[in-house]
């Protein structure tokens, strides 16, 4: 039996493929730093051996699977072209692997993760399923029907992949590292468009997608009359959202999600056009809503005393407004706390002040220091340019946390890309 070694398999995708492969019947290995990741929680779980980054880990006979993250000279990846193992780069051996199910892609700058997750769920509730959600959740059936994946834009890795239908979400500038403007990323969807064979799933509300061309059809969703899938009468409450689904004018069903913020609502539709798209009946699709439990890092609740803390992902300003906004709906009379440290210096140059007015949303704003990335230059930046521009505004240092104290009866919204956690459990452990 082939053994797959996964050098990098910490990462979000590369530890989710792991679990598909390990759950499918196969011998599966892996490797990276001596640190822990929240994403390695579920390898070892499943008995899958993680070692640190070594030449010797790389033996006759096995498949490497390399994390886009790593380069070629990279000890393990020279050590595999030395001996003649095979090297396959990630995106490249999941676009491989999806050639074997109904394929649903999960693509857009904004929403996923949540919606990939939400996806698999709902799929899973009708036919076997296998998935590989971007939080590092993967599972894999031996005779799934199905296959949800999220697709990453970034550095165009999405064009590895042809599959059977792309939900596109929105389309935003972002990862300014890569893109040059808002263009070029427009530019990336476009040709990722080409390479679908069933049918895109777009939202209409998005004048970027709008504009999408396609050699198959093209089903738009939205709040806009112009949709083919449209939300209306929308009701949101304390613990949820309800609305009602018109297909091409003829109502179809009403939907109740116990999500909050109209990006939530979204997504949602986006997974019912396709379950509707592929014949899923509305009672399986709201069963398998209503019991969603989320996915990591996404409004993640947990509760101390009278406190809530929220765990998210947020690291761009229109994910923040959302995140914001899920919460105002949720707890409308609490002080809205946000904790934020921005993810890599290029974002936070570029996003500077679209940061700041996202963060004017919540009711107090503390900073972490900036998250680098280990492949960029950090210049003159420092998250003191970030604070100048906010109001009511304190820079936030794990050794003075007490701080947070003061506020009573508040929600604190931890976000962020990078290791915000640190910030949150140092917190928890004064409560």
């Amino acid at each position: 039996m082939t053994v797959f070694h996964f050098t990098g398999i910490k990462g979000s995708g590369m530890s989710s493929l792991a679990q598909i492969l390990h759950d499918a019947g196969n011998q599966v290995q892996g490797s990276d730093i001596d640190k822990h990741f929240f994403t390695e929680d579920p390898l070892r779980k499943r008995g899958i051996k993680i070692s640190t980054f070594n030449a010797s880990n790389i033996q006759e006979g096995m498949t490497v699977i390399a994390g886009n993250a790593f380069k070629d000279d990279h000890e393990e990846l020279i050590r595999a072209n030395e001996i003649g193992v095979e090297v396959i780069r990630y995106h490249i051996f999941l676009g491989n692997l999806m050639n074997q199910y109904t394929s649903i892609g999960i693509t857009g700058s904004h929403g996923k993760t949540s919606t990939t997750g939400l996806m698999s769920h709902v799929l899973s509730g009708y036919a076997p399923t296998s998935y590989l959600i971007g939080d590092g959740t993967g599972h894999g059936e031996s005779q799934a029907e199905f296959f949800a994946f999220e697709a990453c834009e970034y550095r165009r890795h999405f064009l590895a992949y042809h599959p059977d239908y792309m939900i596109m979400t929105n389309i935003d500038f972002d990862h300014p590292d890569y893109f040059t403007g808002i263009e070029d990323v427009v530019s990336a969807f476009q040709s990722m468009a080409l390479q679908v064979n069933k049918a895109i799933i777009a939202c209409g509300d998005d004048e970027h997608l709008q504009k999408i061309r396609a050699n198959v059809p093209v089903v738009f969703y939205g709040f806009g009359s112009n949709n083919d899938f449209e939300a209306r009468n929308l009701m949101k409450t304390t613990s949820g959202s309800t609305f009602d689904v018109f297909i091409r004018n003829e109502f179809y069903r009403t939907f109740e999600i116990p999500f909050f913020g109209d990006h939530a609502v979204l997504n949602a539709l986006a997974v019912i056009s396709l379950c509707n798209y592929e014949g899923i009946p509305a009672d399986v699709i709201q069963q398998q809503l209503l019991s969603f439990n989320g996915v990591k890092r996404r409004f993640t609740e947990s509760k101390k005393g009278d406190r809530i803390l929220i765990d998210d992902y947020a690291h761009h300003p229109t994910e923040i407004k959302a995140t914001i906004q899920s919460t105002r709906q949720k707890y409308p009379n609490r002080e809205i706390i946000a904790i934020f440290q921005p993810h890599t210096f290029s974002r936070t140059r570029t996003f500077l002040s679209d940061f700041a007015e996202s963060l004017e949303g919540a009711d107090f704003v503390y900073l972490c220091d900036i998250f680098g990335s280990a492949r960029e230059n950090a210049g003159e930046l420092t998250i003191q340019d970030l604070s100048d521009l906010i109001d009511d505004c304190v820079i936030l240092k794990t050794e003075e946390i007490d701080v947070l104290l003061k506020h009573e009866n508040a929600v604190y919204l931890f976000m962020g890309a990078g290791d915000v956690q640190k910030f949150q459990a140092a917190f928890e452990s004064k409560i």
